[in-house]
């Protein structure tokens, strides 16, 4: 399983940024995806995942600012992640990860055995 994040990058306070992730090489029928996030000296954090049957789950910071979604084409799988009004407590590197798992709501970075190799994301007050 290959998983590959593009799309962070820097961006001003109140702004946006949309992050992707494309997982090759997942034969399951079900999973989920997720977006953590880690800020130097802090633990990683839900952002935002998803069940294969589409139930979402935010973590309590998200306030209703961000958004995922999810595609699949046979093995390969993607995962997007819109994020609006940002703020400068939104500064981590953001990794994307995706594993088998019933409960989208439950998880946590233990239940993850595969990630990318994250990307940075900078928001300038």
């Amino acid at each position: 399983v290959q998983l590959v994040e593009s799309g962070g990058g820097s961006v001003q306070a109140g702004g946006s940024l949309t992050l992707s992730c494309t997982v090759s090489g997942y034969t399951f029928e079900t999973y989920c995806m997720a977006w953590f996030r880690q800020a130097p000296g802090k633990e990683r954090d839900l952002v935002a995942g998803i069940h294969t049957d589409g139930t979402t789950a935010y973590g309590d910071f998200v306030k209703g600012r961000f958004t995922v979604s999810q595609n699949r084409g046979g093995t390969t799988l993607s995962l997007l992640l819109q994020m609006f009004t940002l703020q400068a407590e939104d500064s981590a590197m953001y990794f994307c990860a995706v594993d088998y798992c019933w409960d989208i709501a439950r998880v946590s970075p233990d239940d993850f055995n595969d990630w990318g190799q994250g990307t940075q994301v900078t928001v300038s007050s």
